[in-house]
């Protein structure tokens, strides 16, 4: 393995348009992948906390702003040339908008991250595909590209360490049932689901960390529904598994998840999961053993799941269990790069597909 990495020069291209799981996920993959000496070399928007974060592992990550006047001044041809002053054995592009912006005749294979059910016209100068679930894979095999040339491969639930957060500072009571939600505050994260379900949990507090367009919106809801005063919007947070820590129970309440990194990360934090039956966690969480799954947009039942695992210390020891036992399967930072490491192998060996680009 320590052979493989060595010798192994990856070009990663990360064009998303803010800093959510999906991108927060990318840096993780590349910071593991870092630790095992592999050669690495990033182009990201400049977020200042992601520049960081590279910095102090090492990455070699180069600002890159992925705007329409970046195609009006040719910013894919620097793309491939890039890749071919470095030498890469192989170009990464995570989601849809790097992928865009991958041109034809790269110097190496290029693989299509997929963290959703991406358009693939955005990847036809892609040679292999990646899927973060079972399902997304099949729909990529399905619009027509090679079986042989598509990968699953789960993301993973570690976080970096962060410094305690007590509830005092957060004004919330030490004692009563706290809920996490880690999500953007969009419409497809069921967030006016998670307060209409409060609503009909007394003496549950709540915990939203993130940030989104939606924000003032679930504010004024919060106020509407008479639980503003049980529910902290925390904004977007660089301390997740400090959050995890301090809550007791953790929520996916989304209207649509192709996967929910959160459902891996509540795994290895032993938090007990409640989640609607979205596609990711259709896909992955057992009903009553690695957690209790809800219908879709359906604020009753969820109220009911969070009664239920509130109310039940053996139900609530149970799920963490099963959850523990999944993420140990499946969802580790080892077995998740590894797989990653064996995926980039692959790629590389079966080199460019025959034409450049798909129809």
């Amino acid at each position: 393995m320590w052979l493989i990495c060595g010798a192994m020069k990856l070009l990663h291209v990360i064009a998303g348009a803010e800093v959510g799981g999906a991108e927060t996920y990318a840096q993780d993959a590349i910071l593991a992948l870092q630790a095992l000496g592999v050669q690495q070399t990033v182009l990201t928007r400049p977020w200042p906390a992601v520049m960081a974060r590279y910095a102090a592992a090492g990455v070699d990550a180069r600002p890159f702003s992925f705007s329409r006047l970046d195609r009006l001044k040719l910013a894919p041809g620097r793309i491939r040339r890039l890749a071919q002053d470095l030498g890469v054995d192989l170009v990464q592009a995570w989601m849809q908008r790097a992928g865009s912006f991958i041109p034809a005749n790269m110097p190496c294979p290029v693989i299509g991250w997929f963290g959703d059910y991406y358009d693939l016209k955005y990847f036809r100068h892609a040679d292999a595909y990646i899927g973060v679930t079972g399902d997304i894979a099949s729909y990529i095999k399905a619009q027509g590209r090679p079986a042989e040339r598509v990968f699953t491969v789960n993301t993973f639930g570690t976080m970096p360490p962060a410094a305690p957060v007590s509830r005092a500072s957060l004004t919330t009571p030490d004692g009563v049932p706290l809920l996490l939600v880690p999500a953007r505050m969009h419409a497809v994260k069921g967030i006016d689901i998670m307060l209409r379900a409060l609503a009909q949990t007394p003496g549950a507090w709540l915990w939203l960390a993130g940030d989104g367009p939606e924000l003032a919106n679930y504010q004024a809801l919060a106020d509407q529904l008479g639980v503003a005063d049980r529910v902290r919007f925390l904004g977007w947070r660089h301390d997740r598994r400090a959050l995890f820590d301090a809550c007791d129970i953790v929520v996916l309440p989304s209207r649509y998840e192709p996967f929910g990194t959160v459902i891996a990360e509540a795994w290895a934090m032993c938090r007990p999961l409640v989640a609607s039956r979205a596609d990711g966690a259709r896909q992955y969480v057992t009903d009553g053993q690695s957690g209790l799954l809800c219908p879709i947009e359906d604020p009753d039942a969820l109220a009911a799941c969070l009664r239920r695992v509130i109310e039940d210390a053996d139900l609530r020891a149970h799920l963490v269990s099963g959850g523990d036992a999944a993420y140990q399967a499946d969802f580790t930072r080892d077995v998740a790069v590894n797989r990653l490491l064996a995926c980039y192998a692959h790629c590389i060996a079966l080199g460019k597909a025959a034409g450049d680009t798909h129809g």
